[in-house]
């Protein structure tokens, strides 16, 4: 008797464990919209040491680790599952529908609210904004940050969520598994670890950081889906803004975007990409507010405030290898590469030489500082744009420097010699 109840209970015990997996399975797993779900097979190495289990942590620590985060992780990924796949537009009701040439502004945050409300209240200022359609594309799910996107009432708004984010995988590619290789680890020490993907560090021999994968990862995930699975802009042939959570625009920021878009049609048609930012430190808006410069596209100088149509981001798409497989995690020197390599015409860009959209943030991926100086930067940005003033809104564009020369080579950068980030690249593109 006593035997046969001892059997009862280990039953039981074991009935127990195997249903909170499964449910720890179902609530987590369950609900991503795209790509296709195959990214728990990609946190095995490649065939040659996928087979390998050595260099795992302790299994109690996982456990206990899985346990405290499973209710969160699991709401948050139902929560941008349900937000992906119904697309809400606010204020819809209020405002004209999207037209061809109304401009779509997508900015791409992630977790600096104090630095998001300043540029949402700059937009609120921009002349033209209440025909504009306004995209916060995230990867950290934050209710104090989708309080903010729902108190916006002056122009059409939604939110979509990048479903591959460190924080919904923080244990797993493409978060940080326990079981990857260490940045500074040599690759011969890595195959003898048998880690994940050691036989593939990047061109300077270091090993992937999920943090810094993300951005650009992010970046080609919301592109491919403003263009190809959004309703709102799914036939949208307009002008797309893209901008970042750190940034600032003037409020001549749309009006001057269409000045260019219309003196591109007509004296410079080769232009496909517009770029409304400038990492000059000095400027004259007396003297240079309508005054623009044509050039090849080059990544680390056109990329803030850039904005391109359809028939560009179609062209991109094409070349969606050379992007996703470039050795360089930062999405603008992996487009600069695209163009140099792929296109058969570099992407040319037409850019102002007084800015529009200004970078505000000090602290950030890149850069930790004790004092992220956020209300010098933005007092620097009012101070200049008050007193150019009335230099804004310039009645015609005058062209500066053109060159047909192609952009110089430019050397990579690394951090995206992980097979499996080209894997989640490639699976994400939408042709």
């Amino acid at each position: 008797m006593w035997h046969h109840k001892n059997v009862l209970d280990y039953i039981r015990t074991g009935s127990v464990i195997f249903l909170m997996i499964f449910i720890w399975l179902h609530l987590n797993f369950s609900g991503l919209d795209e790509p296709s779900s195959k990214y728990s097979k990609l946190n095995n190495a490649d065939a040659v040491i996928s087979s390998a289990k050595s260099a795992e942590p302790p299994i109690t620590s996982v456990y206990e680790e899985i346990l405290s985060n499973m209710p969160n992780i699991s709401t948050i990924k139902r929560k941008i599952a349900q937000y992906n796949q119904e697309q809400v537009v606010h204020n819809e009701h209020k405002f004209q529908p999207l037209r061809n040439d109304s401009v779509v502004i997508v900015v791409q945050v992630h977790d600096r609210i104090a630095y998001l409300r300043h540029l949402v209240a700059s937009l609120a200022r921009a002349f033209g904004i209440s025909e504009a359609l306004l995209v916060f594309s995230h990867d950290f799910y934050d209710e104090e940050i989708n309080s903010l996107v729902k108190t916006i009432d002056f122009c059409k708004v939604t939110q979509m969520f990048y479903p591959y984010s460190t924080q919904t995988h923080p244990r797993e590619f493409p978060g940080d598994d326990p079981r990857d290789c260490p940045r500074d680890m040599t690759k011969e020490e890595a195959v003898m670890k048998k880690c994940n993907n050691a036989l593939y560090p990047d061109v300077y021999g270091h090993y992937r950081e999920a943090k810094f994968a993300q951005i650009k990862h992010h970046w080609w995930w919301k592109a491919n889906r403003i263009f190809s699975r959004l309703k709102a802009t799914e036939n949208h042939t307009g002008p797309v803004v893209f901008l970042e959570e750190d940034q600032y625009v003037a409020e001549d920021f749309i009006y001057m975007l269409k000045l260019m878009e219309k003196h591109c049609r007509i004296f410079f048609k080769h232009c496909n990409i517009l770029s409304l930012g400038t990492y000059l430190n000095a400027y004259d808006y007396r003297l240079d507010s309508g005054r623009v410069d044509a050039s090849p596209w080059i990544g680390g100088k056109h990329n803030m405030g850039m904005a391109f149509n359809r028939s560009t981001w179609n062209q991109i798409a094409e070349c969606a290898t050379d992007f996703c497989e470039y050795d360089d995690y930062n999405w603008d020197w992996s487009l600069q590469h695209l163009s140099q390599r792929c296109l058969k015409h570099e992407l040319q860009a037409v850019s102002v030489r007084a800015p529009r959209v200004f970078h505000i943030g000090e602290c950030g991926v890149h850069h930790a500082k004790n004092d992220c100086g956020l209300t010098s930067a933005i007092l620097r940005v009012e101070r200049v744009l008050k007193s150019a003033n009335s230099h804004l809104y310039p009645g015609h564009l005058i062209l500066g420097s053109s060159t047909d020369l192609k952009s110089k080579r430019v050397n990579r950068n690394g951090g995206w010699g992980d097979r499996r980030d080209h894997r989640l690249c490639l699976d994400m593109t939408i042709r």
